[in-house]
This record gives C-alpha cells, sequence and structure tokens, in this order.
C-alpha cells in the first residue's frame, strides 16, 4: 500500500546553507521500492530525480504517453526492451510533485520478484537505490515541507494507535514551522532595531525598553507553551509504559484483565502462578498505555521464580509509572512491605485490591498511602478511577488535542529548549537595565536554536538522524 503524503503546504525554501555534497546528490535520480516486502496486490517502484522523466519513456509502453498526474496503463519494460509486467505509470513533473522534481511511479504487479525486476532496471537505465528516507529529505530540500513536517512523516508510518496517527498527521501541515516562524521574525524585529540604533546611533533611537521587555517575555511564553505541550505530544506518540507490581496473590494478573476486558492473563489462587512478564496494551483519553503483568516480588529461594523477579523489577527500572496492587483483605506483610519500600521512591499509583473481601489492610495504611485507590477489579467504579489516576500520574489528566501540532523529536524539544535558556537570560539583561546591545547575542541564540528546528539552519549531521528513521522508498 502506497505510504500517506505529507500535505505541501507553504513553507519556506530549502535551508540557506546546504552543503556541495548536498547539492551534487539532489541531481542524482533516485529509484526504490515504495511497497512492504512480501506478496501483495500491487507494488510500487518510484523514482524521483532528472531522469525520471526519460525512464519513463524508455521503459513504459502505453497506447497513448503518460501524462502528468494521470493513471496510464500498459507495459512496463526492462533495459533491452523486453517485458516485464503490465501496470500503470504516474508521472509528476517538478515542481508539482511530493519531492518537488520530476517524478515517476510504476504499479505493478504485487510479486516481490516483478518489483525487483522492474527497480533493476531503471537502476539500468541510470537511477541509483535511494537511500533511507531519501525521498522526504529532497522534498525537504526543495521547500516542499519544513523540517518538522518531514519528521512527522516518519511518526506517521510507525504510528502504533489512531491518536498517534492522528497526531502526527496534525503535524504535517507545517502549522508548527509556521509558528516557530513567526517567533523567529519576532526575534529578528529585535535584532533589526538593535542593530539599526548601534550601527546608526545618531540618526536612529535606542528602541523602547519597556516595549523591547514585553516582546521578550512574549516570546517566552510561547516557547513555554511549546515545551509545555511537548510531554503531551511525546505520549501520544510513544505511549506510556506502566507495570503492575505486587506480592504474589494480590491481584495483579486480575487487574491486567479487567484493564484489558478480557482474559489475557492466567488467574489462580495459587501464589507465583505468573512467572514471566505480560504486555498489552489500551488506551485511555487518547494515549497509548502499555500495561506489564509481572512476576510477584518476595523472598524466594526457586531458580524460575527468582528469574521471574529479576524481570520485574527489570520492567520497573523501564517504566514510567507503577500500579502498585495490594491485597487489602490481610494484613500487609513483608512481601508487601517489600514492594512499597521498592517503589517509594518512583512515581506510582497504590491500589488496595478485594476490597469485596476486607478492608484490613487499607484501613492501616501509613499517612503517605492516604491517596491509594481502594476497590476491586471486578467493579466499574474501581476501574474507572485507575483509568483516571493513570492518566493523572502519566500527562495530569490533560486531554491531547490531536489538531494541535506539537513538537516532538528530541532535536525539537532541545532547539527550544534552548532558545527558552536565551531568551531569559535576555530578560534578565533587561530586569538589570543593562545596556540594550547587550541583548544581542542571546537574541541570535535563540534565533540559531529556532532555526534547527524548522531546517533554516540545518546540519547534515541532523538531517541524516532525522531521515534514518524513514524506510527505504519513502
Amino acid at each position: 500500500m502506497q505510504q500517506p503524503q505529507p500535505v505541501l503546504s507553504d513553507v519556506e525554501g530549502p535551508p540557506a546553507e546546504l552543503s556541495g555534497c548536498q547539492v551534487e546528490r539532489l541531481t542524482d535520480t533516485i529509484a526504490a521500492i515504495a511497497t512492504p516486502p512480501g506478496y501483495g496486490a500491487i507494488a510500487i517502484v518510484r523514482v524521483s530525480g532528472p531522469e525520471a522523466l526519460p525512464l519513463a519513456r524508455g521503459h513504459f509502453r502505453g497506447r497513448r504517453p503518460a501524462a502528468p498526474h494521470v493513471a496510464t496503463y500498459g507495459d512496463i519494460l526492462d533495459e533491452s526492451g523486453e517485458l516485464i509486467d503490465r501496470g500503470v505509470a504516474i508521472i509528476a513533473p517538478a515542481p508539482r510533485s511530493y519531492t518537488g522534481e520530476d517524478t515517476l511511479e510504476l504499479h505493478v504487479h504485487g510479486s516481490p520478484i516483478v518489483a525487483r525486476d522492474v527497480l533493476r532496471a531503471l537502476i539500468a537505465g541510470g537511477a541509483r537505490l535511494a537511500g533511507a528516507g531519501e525521498f522526504t529529505k529532497r522534498a525537504f530540500l526543495n521547500g516542499k515541507l519544513d523540517l518538522h513536517a518531514a519528521s512527522a512523516v516518519a511518526d506517521l508510518i510507525g504510528a502504533e494507535h489512531r491518536s498517534a496517527a492522528r497526531a502526527a498527521l496534525a503535524n504535517m501541515d507545517s502549522a508548527l514551522g509556521r509558528e516557530v516562524r513567526r517567533i523567529r521574525q519576532r526575534l529578528a524585529g529585535i535584532l533589526e532595531e538593535l542593530a539599526a540604533s548601534i550601527d546608526f546611533s545618531d540618526e536612529v533611537a535606542e528602541p523602547d525598553r519597556a516595549r523591547t521587555a514585553q516582546s521578550v517575555n512574549e516570546i517566552a511564553d510561547a516557547l513555554e507553551a511549546l515545551l509545555a505541550d511537548a510531554e503531551l505530544g511525546r505520549l501520544v506518540r510513544d505511549g506510556l509504559d506502566v507495570t503492575i507490581v505486587g506480592a504474589p496473590n494480590a491481584g495483579k494478573s486480575s487487574l491486567l484483565n479487567a484493564l484489558l476486558g478480557e482474559d489475557r492473563a492466567i488467574v489462580s489462587d495459587v501464589p507465583g502462578t505468573t512467572r514471566d512478564t505480560i504486555e498489552e496494551a489500551i488506551t485511555i483519553g487518547g494515549v497509548l498505555v502499555r500495561l506489564t503483568d509481572t512476576a510477584g516480588l518476595r523472598a524466594s529461594a526457586q531458580a524460575l521464580e527468582a528469574a521471574g523477579m529479576e524481570r520485574t523489577r527489570r520492567a520497573l527500572r523501564g517504566a514510567r509509572l507503577a500500579i502498585v496492587v495490594i491485597d487489602a483483605s490481610v494484613p500487609s506483610g513483608a512481601h508487601t512491605l517489600q514492594v512499597l519500600a521498592e517503589t517509594a521512591d518512583r512515581d506510582r499509583i497504590v491500589f488496595f485490591n478485594k476490597a469485596d473481601l476486607g478492608d484490613v489492610a487499607y484501613r492501616s495504611r501509613g499517612p503517605a498511602l492516604q491517596d491509594a485507590v481502594f476497590g476491586s477489579v471486578y467493579d466499574g467504579a474501581t476501574l474507572s478511577a485507575l483509568r483516571e489516576s493513570i492518566a493523572t500520574h502519566g500527562w495530569n489528566a490533560r486531554e491531547p488535542d490531536l489538531q494541535r501540532p506539537t513538537l516532538s523529536a528530541a532535536f525539537e524539544i532541545d532547539s527550544v529548549a534552548k532558545a527558552l535558556a536565551s531568551i531569559r537570560h535576555a530578560d534578565e539583561t533587561l530586569e538589570r537595565a543593562l545596556p540594550l546591545d547587550l541583548l544581542a547575542p542571546d537574541l541570535q541564540n535563540a534565533l540559531a536554536a529556532l532555526g534547527t528546528l524548522t531546517g533554516e539552519t540545518v546540519t547534515e549531521e541532523l538531517l541524516t538522524g532525522i531521515f534514518s528513521r524513514f524506510c527505504i522508498g519513502k
């Protein structure tokens, strides 16, 4: 199946600083199979570059010539003119294409042999095999989408659930890039006023300090808002890892089954039934929550059970949140106290289970556990309270706005954080009533940091890191 295409928005052109290597590679013609490996209804071979249209003329014969943006049926030939398959050709001349270059797509029957033969023929005709993400990289370099939108393409392809896909789609329309460019324009405006007052001090007055301070504060507020949304955006994309821990027979597997709404884990009255971790996922408030059921923690001399408990501790170390399940119907023993001690220094939800059988452990809980959840895995209200508590601990119960673009990649968050640090330092300069020309280095640093996010000051190393996430053919 052909991968989704991003919306081609009005974005600024390619970065001003392109290395000679990048310029030279843009003169190449690249080709790759754009559909997943294996057998299917169709396979798509994609070509982009200056030789795309000559390759179409050399390897496609239809009853009529292939027309731009029209699916044309005909014969697909190898380099010697032999028939490979009959299929569809779609050409898109520059600049009205995904990459901004001349492009060709050949849709053939979904045999890996056929697709490879078509690709081999195109390479024999002068194309080279594309690298990972090179089609989208060319779209960025040719100004068809900004760097944030380009990164969102990989997020959409790798989305594990509907909310992540919708959030990635929102990021692909370049709205966040436009917001960042507006911030950069305000920074550039302040710098221009400062430069004019410094270079032409006899003719241009110094910028108004109060107005400059207001602009700096408003920029800081905008950057802080971007960072505040970034964590929620990351959770929507990557999900929240939650590990269920507790003493043996506390009801951990029953809780997993109840949250899933199905019998995924074996439940038994015999302690130690769960010897390995079990991982499943649910969605809470639009966020993917990965639940891991674990072996009960207790002192054990049995090698098999000890190995299970080591996996429990490993899962606990890798989780963002722990749910500690305690049997409320009996006094808390050494095993329960051990679990509470091992999770005391991390974010956790303490759940006193089996309320239908008693509440002795819940009534005797200490002051540190006053906000614990009390109930039963068989009670709907209890499960609702647990879901709400997961949302509160995981993302402060803020309902994700899947239509609002957010920072998602680590380099984007780092860029905004660096810009905000520079803006805050500039604000300190203003508060201390120091000369306004001292603002310039901080504002320039913020401008450069935000340029990394949109791509105006991008480096080859950053591009390589971003597009290495892509599959070949995208």
